[in-house]
């Protein structure tokens, strides 16, 4: 699928990644960014604080692997997301304590508003709770919120966002069942 026709299709998905601890989570939330933007997000934001070397590691990534996801650090994230409601977008926080995925995803899947997927870090504020649209639960048992996040948007977009061809890529996977294959494509 074209990344173009995946965004007219799907409509504007944002991930917000709150509660960044730089000397403890730097990996963690690099990888929460690489699924917002290997999984069909059109931006990634990091509240509440600027950590420059996983902003550096995303738009390396993305000038290599193309796309042209939306990259914001230290934004105010209790004031992203009051604007962003304001504005008529809709929030998914993502958290073991919500409703079952299943039950939900359609009523997401449908809605054309501009979606805030919230995933947090450490321990998250009733806030986000309480201005969340939806609190979704990718099962109840503890687990990754970088697995949560992939499995929200692949619930969301159907599958399809795994076939989006990224514009201006440098580099491209040749699939291969037995060895790496990348081709440079300048």
């Amino acid at each position: 699928m074209d990344y173009y026709e995946a965004i007219k299709k799907y409509g504007k998905v944002y991930v917000l990644r709150i509660g960044h601890r730089p000397q403890r989570d730097k990996r963690v939330t690099t990888h929460v960014g690489l699924v917002a933007r290997a999984f069909g997000a059109n931006g990634f934001i990091l509240g509440d604080i600027c950590d420059k070397n996983i902003v550096e590691s995303l738009r390396r990534i993305q000038r290599d692997w193309g796309g042209s996801i939306t990259i914001e650090c230290g934004v105010d994230s209790r004031k992203y997301t009051e604007e962003w409601k304001k504005n008529g977008g809709e929030i998914i926080h993502l958290t073991m304590y919500g409703l079952h995925i299943d039950s939900i995803i359609e009523d997401i899947r449908e809605s054309n508003r501009p979606k805030l997927v919230i995933v947090g870090a450490e321990k998250v504020p009733a806030f986000f709770y309480q201005i969340a649209d939806y609190n979704v639960a990718i099962g109840n048992q503890p687990h990754s919120e970088v697995a949560a996040l992939a499995v929200f948007l692949d619930r969301l977009f159907g599958g399809e966002e795994l076939r989006i061809e990224y514009p201006n890529a440098r580099k491209k996977i040749i699939p291969s069942s037995r060895r790496k294959r990348i081709v440079s494509l300048e």
